[in-house]
């Protein structure tokens, strides 16, 4: 006998970027460094700053008005709307009922998820959980950010490493046979160890310093941390699913450091040619940067139907997580 069950399908993806970017060259015209410095340390070679105009909530509003108009969707479709972000326009309201409104949304459900880097992961997972439960139909989930509003741009281990950005994608709750080979998310991991804090971390808040305060990071720690951290909700994944690394298709990790994306693959065993990599256009976007990425390799005819996609993430807190979809 056939058991049917619920998967999250991907029906649809978009992102948006500010109009400017800032060249490595350019960033050496502000601190005491060089394109090849940057490079070397982290593949990145430009990055998007958004300008007055710009903030999370109108670049997460717009990523979301390409994702529903590529699946086919409007917002009267959407009964859920999750945003993963560390950089709110306001403190509050959130940045999913800003988006919400602006898509002319009065229904459903909208709020915000805090988990740095992780956010799109952390926010895929729950909205994974509350459609296959039935409570909801179909899922607006965003991953936006204005981490230039967070830096000092004093700081040259850190000023150079971000960007801005959003990215968004629908899912929609589907009958399935539960098969690997059938559309939707197959399996997902999440993580937290709150005794890291001191390793990246911003040094302001409104419970403490009442300021929006500084980005800080120990560059050092957050790597020797992120392969180990990230390989094993990956392992944890393909355990859940029966598969192996060779099975996926195509590798969409949190665009953070070019040498954490390449080491973490070369410990899975998957092939450099199957990663998916935009820190070198992007930068560190935050929660923006995988739905970033996966738009770029689903515009450029590389993640297509049928596909299997492993995305990952790992952000301050520590945070981090896996989603295992099949496309």
């Amino acid at each position: 006998m056939t058991v049917t069950k619920i998967r999250s399908v991907v029906r649809g993806v978009g992102s948006c970027l500010p109009a400017k970017a800032i060249t490595n060259a350019e960033m050496a015209t502000r601190v005491d460094t060089t394109d090849e410095w940057i490079q070397q340390r982290t593949g990145i070679k430009q990055r998007y700053i958004a300008d007055a105009s710009e903030t999370t909530s109108t670049l997460g509003a717009r990523a979301a008005e390409i994702a529903l108009e590529r699946a086919g969707l409007t917002a009267a479709d959407i009964d859920l709307l999750i945003v993963g972000t560390s950089t709110p326009d306001y403190t509050f309201p959130a940045v999913a009922t800003q988006i919400q409104a602006h898509l002319g949304m009065n229904h459903g459900v909208a709020f915000d998820l805090q988990a740095v880097c992780s956010g799109f992961v952390f926010a895929v997972t729950t909205a994974d959980k509350f459609l296959i439960s039935g409570s909801h139909k179909r899922a607006l989930v965003i991953g936006a950010e204005t981490f230039s509003r967070l830096l000092d741009w004093e700081d040259r281990t850190t000023c150079v490493l971000f960007g801005d950005g959003a990215g968004a994608m629908v899912l929609e709750a589907v009958e399935s046979d539960g098969a690997l080979t059938s559309p939707g998310v197959i399996s997902t991991q999440l993580r937290s160890d709150g005794r890291h804090r001191a390793k990246l971390f911003v040094d302001g808040g409104p419970s403490t310093t009442r300021t929006v305060g500084h980005l800080r990071m120990e560059g050092k720690e957050v790597f020797k941390h992120a392969v180990g951290m990230v390989t094993d909700v990956i392992k944890a994944c393909f355990k859940d699913a029966g598969i192996a690394a060779a099975d996926i298709d195509w590798f969409v990790p949190h665009q953070a450091n070019r040498r954490i994306i390449d080491a973490s693959a070369d410990r899975l065993g998957i092939p450099r040619e199957k990663v998916v990599v935009t820190v070198d256009i992007h930068g560190n976007t935050s929660a923006a940067s995988i739905p970033l990425a996966l738009d770029v390799a689903v515009s450029d005819g590389r993640i297509k139907k049928g596909d299997l996609v492993m995305i990952e993430a790992m952000g301050g807190g520590f945070t981090w997580g896996a989603a295992l979809i099949r496309w």
